[in-house]
């Protein structure tokens, strides 16, 4: 539900989320991609597009773009990227839920994140905002709400019906779940994010329990709308919503409820 205070929202800002693309990285080396952010992050939100990434070498990446976020050096960015198959456990995650029959080629990382395990891979859209909470409300109940909502929203451009599950993280197309979200704050600085699953191969979920939750099953855009979407194509459409949803907070202080 959504919850708000009326005022007109600045035209400024407005030229600002309508006008934001992901400007693309991919296929640049990870020392390119990482000074071309470093020295041209001065947008009030940076969305950057790199393509297939491995995920350790994505990890490094967001590690050294947010140590220079919370040192104000350059301002907050989101990469868009997919990543080659592989399983991460959040920080408390329970092994059990990594099923012995997972294929074996597929590596198994631990991270820092919040949450259990869950899988990335090829058609599947991962998000890392890299944003400075301060600006906007320091609770992350906060932000992992506006992310789904922001996902909620972007997926309703494209004529998907979604929500939330009371007591869940995620979005949901009625009892399948569609994006998963994983986040780590320091300083109030957040890393990590979001995956949505765009065409990506669902079988792979067969080797671990997602997120620790058996109830429910998994799909894909492509699994509901027959057709393929390219990732970088609803890369934009979130970075449209996600700077919509931040605007509404600096404007109207809306609470997803």
């Amino acid at each position: 539900m959504l919850k708000t205070t009326s005022k007109k929202i600045n035209s400024e800002h407005l030229v600002f989320y309508q006008s934001c693309k992901s400007i693309d990285l991919s296929g640049k080396s990870l020392s390119t991609i990482l000074d071309f952010i470093l020295t041209n992050s001065q947008s009030n939100l940076n969305s950057y597009w790199l393509g297939r990434i491995d995920y350790s070498e994505a990890w490094k990446l967001q590690k050294v773009i947010q140590e220079n976020v919370i040192n104000k050096k350059i301002n907050d960015v989101i990469l868009f990227l997919e990543h080659d198959s592989v399983y991460t456990l959040g920080k408390n995650a329970d092994l059990n839920n990594l099923l012995p029959a997972r294929p074996k080629d597929i590596d198994v990382i631990q991270t820092d994140r919040g949450g259990e395990i869950t899988y990335h891979g090829p058609g599947q859209l991962v998000g890392y905002p890299i944003i400075d909470l301060k600006k906007y409300r320091r609770s992350i109940t906060w932000f992992m709400r506006s992310l789904e909502q922001s996902i909620i929203e972007m997926l309703n451009e494209i004529n998907i019906s979604s929500t939330r599950k009371e007591g869940l993280t995620g979005v949901w197309v009625n009892d399948h779940k569609i994006a998963a979200l994983g986040v780590r704050l320091s300083k109030w600085v957040s890393m990590h994010g979001f995956a949505i699953n765009i065409h990506t191969d669902l079988s792979l979920y067969r080797g671990m329990i997602p997120c620790g939750i058996s109830d429910f099953g998994l799909t894909s855009i492509a699994k509901i709308k027959g057709e393929d979407y390219s990732l970088l194509y609803i890369a934009d459409l979130m970075i449209q919503n996600l700077q919509k949803i931040l605007i509404l907070d600096i404007e109207k202080k809306v609470e997803y409820v």
